[in-house]
């Protein structure tokens, strides 16, 4: 079987066995055989159990990048692109509350725990990463004026995805998706100065 179906598998069971059980009930022996393989199979993978974990942690924020990529990449003007990332970003919040569990238990670990910390720092400068450049290139795509630099701005988006995901864990009856969707849009547009639509038909750069 390729590695990267191997992986894929792996990454499938690990994912379930980490919401069902949580990081420290659950075993790379049951992972293995879940996946079909051995605990081999997982050495030859990953490093160990927090090493897979943030992998599970990884693919899931991939995936919602990849979505809300998609829903925003034709958008012509910043307001647009605001209401599509902000409704696709609610109902990941709001209907994978298993993933945010996950993320919040390893953040705690990393808070005690070095391995864990060398593990989730990178992931996180990643994510950050690529919501800097997302924002960098939608704002110039729509001519908007950003009130903080694309880094800067990823970093606000970064917190406050993470604060709606503790709070939705917290209170899911108040912190609904419409909640997070308005928390988002009001966000998103206070970032920007000038959103091109308001401003004149013809994008251009900040």
């Amino acid at each position: 079987m390729p590695r990267d179906a191997v992986r894929r598998r792996l990454l499938a069971a690990a994912a379930q066995s980490f919401a069902e059980r949580g990081y420290e009930d659950s075993k790379l022996e049951d992972i293995a055989h879940t996946a079909g393989f051995t605990k081999g199979a997982v050495y030859s993978n990953f490093a160990g159990k927090a090493e897979l974990f943030g992998a599970v942690l990884g693919a899931g924020a991939d995936t919602e990048f990849s979505l809300v990529m998609d829903e925003i990449r034709d958008a012509e003007h910043f307001a647009e692109a605001v209401g599509a990332a902000s409704r696709t970003v609610a109902r990941r919040i709001v209907g994978d509350a298993g993933r945010g569990q996950l993320a919040l238990e390893f953040a705690a670990r990393a808070a005690r725990d070095e391995g864990t910390r060398e593990i989730l720092t990178p992931l996180r400068r990643l994510q950050r990463a690529a919501a800097s450049r997302s924002i960098g290139q939608v704002a110039e795509h729509t001519g908007a004026e950003l009130v903080a630099a694309p880094d800067v701005a990823a970093l606000i988006l970064h917190c406050l995805c993470n604060g709606l995901s503790n709070e939705r864990i917290a209170d899911p009856e108040a912190i609904d998706a419409a909640a997070v969707e308005q928390a988002l849009t009001t966000v998103l547009t206070a970032l920007v100065v000038r959103p091109a639509e308001t401003d004149t038909e013809t994008p251009r750069n900040p």
